[in-house]
């Protein structure tokens, strides 16, 4: 028990200094995507900024507009970063010994109850924004979760195991990006929805919806929301790496290769924002209806049939 939860909080701790940086790396990156410097007035090179940017948000008096519903509206946000860091304990922690090989079947679990921090979190405020945002953001969430669902079955079939561990010890001899191309480039989009990163950020359309589901909060409310955001960027991207390119093993060194494939992995969220514009709504909910579903069937039952005939 004791291993389990010192295990589970190195784990937090971990996520927690990436998003704090990952941040960094977005603001830099965007900056030089768009010509111009990102933040570099804080330190050397701006690096202690996501420090300065804690402290600052942290520091805020804690608004409670006045129709809001105070308790919701103040326990979404933490609810919503407890969700987003319970996913890190999937991930190379001694907790995955008590679970009998159905990791994956806790991340379905607990990524789709994140669903319902964000639609509190609009419902509650209140307001017509926060609530027109989290709307958008549940039919987002749910639509594309069928999907995900799906393209993580595919990968399971093929290893006849639903433990992440199994699933990357599997790829020793053949990674599944080579087997499964288009259901990786799939799994990607179907990510980049998921967390409502631009070009699907209709849950924070600032063009229409001011600042969308999050515009009652400020100071620790809007840090919380946007750390959980972060933090499910990161855990996608090392989910990406472990389901189809390898995991632990694309490298003889245990920790540098992994670091390097999910930090490319992240920065492609980063280049999607700096490159699309937002999409528009309907096409959103069409391009997973009308074309991922019935793709995403066509190529899962042929792998069902091909390990079917394999064995």
């Amino acid at each position: 028990m004791l291993v389990e939860l010192l295990s589970s909080v190195i784990s937090f701790i971990c996520a927690l200094l990436a998003v704090a940086f990952f941040t960094l790396l977005e603001r830099k990156g965007l900056g030089y995507f768009q010509l111009r410097k990102g933040p570099n007035k804080v330190g050397l090179m701006g690096l202690p900024q996501p420090l300065a940017d804690a402290v600052k948000l942290f520091s805020k008096e804690l608004v409670k507009p006045t129709l809001v519903n105070v308790f919701p509206f103040l326990i979404c946000p933490f609810m919503s970063l407890f969700l987003a860091l319970t996913l890190w304990i999937i991930y190379n922690n001694y907790f995955l010994c008590s679970m009998g090989g159905l990791s994956m079947l806790l991340f379905l679990c607990v990524s789709s109850l994140g669903v319902y921090s964000v639609m509190g979190a609009g419902w509650f405020s209140n307001s017509k924004y926060a609530l027109l945002g989290s709307v958008r953001a549940v039919a987002q969430s749910i639509s594309y979760e069928v999907s995900m669902s799906l393209i993580l079955l595919s990968c399971l079939i093929l290893v006849g195991s639903m433990s992440l561990s199994m699933v990357m010890k599997y790829q020793v001899y053949v990674w599944i990006f080579f087997v499964n191309l288009l259901m990786l480039m799939m799994w990607f989009v179907s990510c980049v929805a998921e967390t409502h990163r631009a070009p699907f950020d209709f849950a924070e359309g600032e063009s229409e919806l001011v600042s969308g589901f999050n515009i009652e909060y400020g100071g620790v409310g809007f840090a919380v929301l946007f750390m959980a955001e972060y933090g499910n960027i990161l855990f996608m991207s090392v989910l990406v790496v472990s389901l189809f390119l390898g995991g632990v093993l694309l490298s003889g060194v245990y920790g540098m290769g992994l670091c390097v494939m999910v930090s490319l992995v992240a920065w492609l969220f980063i280049w999607v924002r700096a490159s699309y514009p937002r999409y528009r709504y309907d096409l959103l909910m069409y391009l997973i209806w009308k074309s991922y579903l019935p793709s995403v069937l066509s190529i899962l039952m042929f792998l069902v049939t091909f390990v079917y005939l394999m064995n």
